[in-house]
């Protein structure tokens, strides 16, 4: 099995906010803990992190904005800067440094937006400094956006050669079922020409909660792993669940060619 040197690590929304829609310092600082731990292993990660529209709207509270695509520039250009003091402070406790990447859709075009994206990212990781990716929302045209942050994140892991790509979620991975359901079995290891497309249902989310669901994340998944990146969904809320990954225990749904 391949050596894994650099992976990218996805989380959502739902793992980062509890009930409420309000951020999580120990899921952030558990986050942060197993990174520092893969960086002692001399495994680069590439973090791309939402969370950012909920931590804005947390602030503001409710808004006269009644255009939704303006609400969502607002609450994200307010809660980028407080995402990154939260993890700019826990890496701080770990003796590490991070950095902000913000990315629009054509900053991955070929030419030179990105050999530009290139050279920042690898002259980051060069430098023992942890690249934590968003969309730039606040900036970012509603015709040209990712479709959510799972398509941010396979883009990020073909664009610098990861070994593996990891979403984080509120699941456990792909079920044939809903997780709760007694009957309902985790689906371990899915290849890209296997069709699981039927277990997915639709994902109803509120505003602010994040674009991706199920659905978003299988297509996302089997993309990246088209691509030869084994990618997995797993439960970001689950302890330690980036390392045991990275051990090939089995956690979460992993995705293969």
């Amino acid at each position: 099995m391949k050596t894994v040197k650099r992976v990218v690590v996805k989380v959502g929304t739902n793992v980062l906010t509890n009930k409420d829609n309000r951020i999580l310092g120990p899921v952030l600082r558990e986050l942060v803990r197993q990174i520092s731990v893969l960086y002692e292993r001399d495994i680069k990660v590439i973090l791309v992190s939402s969370g950012s529209a909920i931590a804005g709207r947390e602030i503001l509270g409710e808004t006269a904005i009644t255009e939704k695509s303006i609400r969502r520039q607002v609450y994200s250009a307010v809660g980028q800067p407080r995402m990154m003091r939260h993890y700019y402070s826990l890496f701080h406790d770990y003796g590490m440094r991070c950095a902000q990447v913000l990315a629009t859709k054509r900053d991955f075009d070929p030419g030179k937006h990105r050999e530009n994206m290139i050279n920042c990212y690898e002259g980051l990781l060069s430098e023992g400094v942890i690249p934590i990716a968003n969309e730039d929302d606040a900036v970012s045209l509603t015709m040209s956006m990712f479709s959510d942050n799972d398509e941010l994140a396979s883009l990020v892991a073909e664009l610098l050669d990861a070994d593996r790509l990891i979403i984080l979620s509120d699941t456990d991975g792909l079920f044939t079922g809903h997780p709760d359901d007694k009957n309902s079995r985790r689906l371990h290891e899915v290849t890209v020409d296997q069709n699981v497309e039927h277990y997915v249902k639709a994902s109803n989310k509120k505003e602010g909660e994040g674009r991706g669901g199920m659905a978003s994340k299988l297509k996302i998944a089997k993309g990246t792993a088209q691509k030869d990146i084994p990618t997995y969904i797993a439960n970001g809320k689950r302890e330690n669940v980036i390392v045991d990954i990275i051990d090939n225990k089995a956690v979460g749904t992993k995705f293969i060619h």
